[in-house]
């Protein structure tokens, strides 16, 4: 982190812009799934944080959000989502702090567009819409923290 002073005015944490990295939607059975889909699709959601300095020594960061559906009815994959929502975010916080904002704070300012996006998706791919219910982004970062005493790094 910079020993420089933020700017006045600047708070700990400002989300200078956000945007969509990836975004793939796959309907590998159609046209025929449209035709013999019967019931609500069965969705598998998996959620993934990342975060990484832009600049070394600098305290601009981008956050990744990585999330995949993937629905499947009757046996058959109906689609598959996948979106990669990212943020740039400048951050001002002591170093002890840095890991909690980077992957608790910030994901929580992303998640709502990344949602919303994910919604839209699906509905204009022909299917309802999938609406993400909310993500407790400390239980998240608290169990990657614990998964990660219990495999440190270099014990295989």
């Amino acid at each position: 982190m910079s020993d420089t002073p933020p700017p006045p005015g600047a708070g700990p944490l400002v989300l200078n812009m956000q945007y969509t990295k990836d975004l793939s939607f796959e309907v590998p059975g159609a046209p025929g799934i449209f035709a013999t889909l019967r019931e609500q699709p069965a969705i598998d959601l998996q959620l993934d944080v990342q975060a990484r300095p832009i600049q070394e020594g600098e305290n601009l960061f981008e956050v990744t959000l990585d999330i995949r559906a993937d629905a499947k009815a009757q046996d058959q994959v109906c689609f598959i989502a996948e979106l990669t929502y990212c943020g740039i975010f400048t951050i001002n916080v002591e170093e002890v702090d840095l890991e909690p904002v980077l992957l608790v704070e910030c994901p929580r300012l992303l998640f709502p567009f990344a949602r919303n996006i994910l919604a839209e998706v699906t509905r204009d791919g022909g299917f309802p819409p999938v609406f993400l219910s909310p993500i407790d982004f400390v239980a998240l970062w608290q169990s990657r923290r614990g998964q990660a005493m219990e495999n440190p790094v270099g014990n295989a």
